[in-house]
């Protein structure tokens, strides 16, 4: 397995996507029954094999990520090639970012020099959609970009 087992609730949210896989390697409702009674290792391994093809098909399709911790915000620009990162960062510990109010005094703070930028470019390894799953496990977030998008207009100013 490539990437991590879906849980139960997103296997409960995939469960039409799931007769489908199953179909297409014609296996039936019955037999999907007695797979899971009669041989639960081949039970596990279709679903291994359905959460890698689900997640193979959602990294494909990250353009943002975000990762937020009290003095940090890393938003990243997932292009073809490489991804581009946005960095904040502060040393004042009374603000933390993941709180309403730490990202309320960010917004009013912007320009002050308690908060640094920075500004990177990263190429991927050999396998971009395990670099995007690594992230993720690690507590970054897919998002639309819109905070990537109003910091890189900040910052060319």
């Amino acid at each position: 397995m490539k990437y991590t087992r879906l849980s139960k609730e997103q296997f409960e949210e995939l469960h039409q996507e799931f007769i489908n896989f199953l179909a297409t390697q014609s296996i039936t409702a019955d037999e999907w029954e007695d797979i899971k009674k009669n041989k639960p290792e081949a039970a596990e391994q279709e679903l291994d094999v359905f959460s890698d093809l689900v997640w193979f098909g959602v990294l494909g399709k990250v353009e943002y990520l975000e990762h937020i911790s009290p003095q940090q915000i890393h938003l990243f620009q997932c292009n073809e090639k490489s991804m581009r990162l946005i960095a904040l960062k502060i040393e004042n510990e009374a603000v933390d970012f993941t709180t309403k109010e730490g990202f309320e005094w960010l917004r009013n703070n912007l320009l002050s020099d308690a908060i640094e930028f920075f500004n990177a470019k990263k190429e991927y390894s050999e396998d971009k959609h395990l670099d995007l799953f690594k992230m993720i496990q690690s507590g970054a977030n897919i998002t639309k970009g819109e905070l990537f998008t109003y910091f890189a207009d900040l910052i060319k100013g």
